[in-house]
């Protein structure tokens, strides 16, 4: 990381980049993710509030709610300690940004590479808890809502099948009630123009696969959702992109600026030392007036503080 040898100093590729623009670069990035995490842990209190109040399903650890709390508390806690870092040139607090960060990102790629290589149980943990979500969709208003956006958004009933339905207390074929042997209203069929029919899925779980090819959708979620990921390889490409370059970026910024600030350190020790050693009356005096004039409000130009 250094080239000093033999009492020379070797430029690092970091002083190509003025030290006023590399600060202002990472406290900005630290600052805007900072924002951005007190808003999200902002969202989702007040979603888990909103879960509480309706009494929805308990112990869904993964609910949305929860997520955004645990995302928002994480990248608040981050940045932060990026903000307070490079406003302070800590180089503590600049390598705990800088290896926490780089840390989530080899998880998450880590993470991303495993899905892909052992695929087949990453679709069996998928259906596993869609087939779950099945059973409480209407106990567990999150899943209501998600599972009813999946179904019109890609046109598909159910997790592997549309008779997966048949799993639910409401629209199993033995219980009473107009939702027996039926299927949730988002599973139909809609047409342009036309009032959507709450009941159109009625008694449908009767009927033949082929008899309901104009009435519900009859593919599964999970199979329509692969394949609309290999169609659309592109925007998933640029979706990770947008997860893992800020990421990158915030390590490779916090690199060039901790690199930056180590080599000024230095040098303001070199310098220190050799007006010391030349001054021949009062060392001390001269010491305190090298190390006031090198500190200012956010110590931007770091030294030791003067003893007294």
């Amino acid at each position: 990381m250094s080239g000093r040898s033999c009492g020379r100093v070797t430029v690092r590729y970091c002083k190509r980049f003025s030290y006023l623009c590399l600060k202002f670069s990472i406290v900005s990035y630290c600052t805007i993710f900072w924002l951005i995490g007190a808003s999200i842990l902002i969202i989702g209190i007040y979603a888990e509030s909103e879960r509480q109040t309706y009494k929805t399903l308990q112990g869904a650890f993964l609910a949305p709610a929860i997520v955004l709390i645990l995302l928002g508390v994480l990248m608040f806690i981050v940045s932060f300690i990026g903000v307070l870092g490079s406003l302070r040139d800590n180089l503590y607090l600049l390598r705990m940004f800088m290896y926490t960060l780089g840390m989530c990102l080899i998880l998450e790629v880590n993470g991303g590479v495993l899905a892909l290589v052992f695929r087949h149980k990453t679709v069996a943990l998928l259906n596993n808890n869609m087939q779950r979500g099945i059973r409480n969709y209407y106990e567990d208003l999150d899943f209501k809502n998600i599972m009813d956006y999946i179904q019109r958004q890609f046109k598909c009933c159910g997790g592997e099948d549309f008779t997966d339905w048949e799993k639910n207390q409401y629209h199993v074929c033995s219980a009473p009630g107009p939702l027996a042997c039926g299927v949730p209203h988002t599973c139909c069929l809609i047409n342009k123009g036309v009032v959507p029919n709450s009941m159109c899925g009625y008694k449908t779980l009767k009927k033949e696969r082929l008899e309901l090819v104009n009435i519900i959708h009859t593919r599964g979620c999970i199979n329509a959702i692969i394949i609309w990921f290999l169609d659309n390889y592109t925007i998933m490409a640029a979706m990770l992109l947008g997860i893992l370059l800020p990421q990158f970026l915030g390590v490779l910024l916090s690199l060039l600026y901790l690199t930056h600030v180590e080599d000024i350190i230095f040098d303001w020790k070199s310098s220190t030392s050799v007006l010391l050693s030349s001054s021949g009356n009062n060392p001390q005096q001269s010491q305190s007036e090298i190390v006031f004039t090198q500190m200012g409000c956010c110590r931007c130009y770091p030294g030791e503080e003067a003893n007294d």
